[in-house]
């Protein structure tokens, strides 16, 4: 569903030459607006508590004073609604799987094109979810050397759990799943809820990885 206000951006990256030509850059691409810039972490932190929170935040990996992962952390618990967006110089898959874990809805790598990062903005703000597919396939080698057992989990998933993480791989969005499965979507917000508990996972992505860990796509 195409938006009718302008996406609004945040940028945490200690190099502030490259944050700052960047985010010049993006809204010239894109329709977006910028809630604040910023170096380390502990910004984004005053940034949000003053109340700038962006649709958007896109968050370098290592940062002083507080990295991208306890940054992804703190954000997605406090102010869950906000997409965050990796942007780094690396592209293992213990970075991304970390980053991932610790709450990013999408990784980029620093060497993309700028039209890339605007895909990966619009993406992640409109589905939820943003990998391109070559990060795509180190994550899942990532799942499979790093994730712990979970078959007995999977084994507890009710049938309209499992269609439910299935259809959320299908990159369809919460009220497209609802008229799939036939249901409201205040009760595909439950299943979200239920099961982001139930499994120990951190929002969409952390759903999509454990659906395709368990073969549930």
């Amino acid at each position: 569903m195409p938006h009718v206000s302008k996406i609004s951006i945040a940028f945490a990256d200690d190099h502030a030459m490259l944050r700052k030509g960047l985010l010049k850059l993006l809204l010239v691409l894109g329709d977006y607006e910028a809630v604040f810039d910023v170096d380390n972490g502990m910004q984004v932190q005053e940034q949000m508590r003053n109340h700038k929170i962006p649709d958007v935040l896109i968050l370098d990996v290592n940062m002083a004073e507080k990295d991208g992962y306890a940054t992804a952390q703190w954000v997605s618990k406090n102010y869950p609604q906000v997409k965050i967006l990796a942007l780094s110089m690396f592209s293992d898959e213990a970075t991304i799987l970390k980053m991932v874990q610790s709450g990013a809805h999408g990784y980029i790598t620093k060497n993309s094109e700028p039209e890339k990062l605007k895909e990966a903005i619009d993406t992640v703000y409109e589905k939820g979810v943003y990998l391109p597919e070559s990060l795509s396939l180190k994550l899942m080698s990532g799942i499979r050397n790093n994730l712990q057992e979970t078959e007995t989990a999977a084994a507890v998933l009710t049938e309209k759990e499992k269609l439910f993480l299935s259809l959320l791989c299908q990159e369809l969005t919460y009220p497209e799943i609802a008229e799939r499965m036939f249901i409201s979507p205040r009760t595909i917000d439950d299943y979200r809820k239920n099961l982001t508990r139930k499994l120990g996972v951190r929002g969409k992505a952390g759903l999509i990885i454990y659906a395709i860990n368990n073969n549930l796509k």
